[in-house]
């Protein structure tokens, strides 16, 4: 079986940043940073988690997880005294909110430890970095986190949590091998019955259940995966003209015509824009 993370996470990297470790007592407020969300580990202790935008708080009575893939505004509330212990790390989506997976998920994901069993072995071996003062105590912080975003993910399409979108087209034992093949190769024509052949169901069947389960056609996937690649090279400074060959349009023309259709903006526009931004954030 084709690996389903294995060119999103090519394409479009996630990078952590572990910046708490230990107790928070009280009440503490984490705004969001731009183009960064937050995966917070509650190891101990009961915890009110306050969403910016949810009418009720989720209240946290076990060890669980929280991962917010976007930035959200969020307040912790603990006993002021005895207080939780968390173990927490910024999430820099390459792409930002455009990054496949981070737009595929939802606001909040929250998950008790105890329903991801097979997290555990990442787990247990962050809960000893975080508590030890070994050299490169950050690095190993910063990529167990990494890969605990991908046993996350794992999970959260096994157990079927994700009932539409991206995630929800790469859990199903048929969408997924369809997914796999635009992900693999964009530059290839693809015409629906590519796609069908590739998932193991007729034209018909294809287009219905691929529009039930991600929610819009396979061409209009097919068009913003492609569309999201040239972005990412746009904000790398490569040619236009190499990336309309790299992702399957005849020249500059088609897919400058293809991004302003998606986006609004011609690509030029968009690049200008989008520099600027990330230099503002930094």
């Amino acid at each position: 079986m084709a690996d389903r993370l294995a060119a999103l996470f090519r394409h479009f990297a996630v990078r952590a940043e572990a910046f708490q470790a230990g107790p928070l007592c009280g009440v503490n407020s984490l705004e969001p940073q731009a183009g960064r969300g937050q995966l917070h580990l509650v190891r101990e202790g009961g915890v009110a988690v306050y969403n910016a935008g949810a009418a009720e708080p989720l209240r946290l009575t076990e060890p669980s997880l929280l991962l917010y893939p976007r930035p959200l505004p969020h307040r912790f509330v603990t006993d002021p005294h005895c207080g939780a212990q968390f173990l927490c790390a910024h999430m820099a989506f390459e792409g930002e909110a455009s990054h496949p997976i981070a737009a595929a998920l939802p606001d909040c994901v929250c998950l008790p430890l105890a329903a991801v069993p097979q997290c555990q072995p990442v787990l247990a071996q962050l809960f000893a970095e975080a508590e030890a003062s070994h050299c490169g105590r950050q690095l190993m912080l910063d990529r167990l986190f990494e890969v605990l975003l991908i046993w996350v993910l794992r999970e959260l399409m096994t157990l079927g949590r994700l009932q539409s979108g991206l995630l929800a087209g790469l859990s199903h034992p048929r969408l997924r091998g369809a997914l796999v093949a635009m992900h693999e190769a964009p530059q290839r024509d693809w015409p629906l019955e590519a796609l069908a052949e590739a998932a193991g169901l007729s034209r018909t069947v294809f287009a219905n259940t691929f529009r039930d389960v991600v929610g819009c056609t396979p061409g209009a996937y097919l068009q913003r995966w492609r569309i999201g690649l040239v972005q990412k090279g746009l904000r790398e400074g490569r040619a236009l003209k190499h990336l309309a060959a790299e992702v399957g349009y005849g020249g500059e023309a088609a897919l400058s015509r293809a991004f302003r259709a998606h986006t609004g903006e011609s690509p030029r526009a968009w690049r200008k824009a989008a520099l600027g931004s990330s230099a503002d954030a930094a």
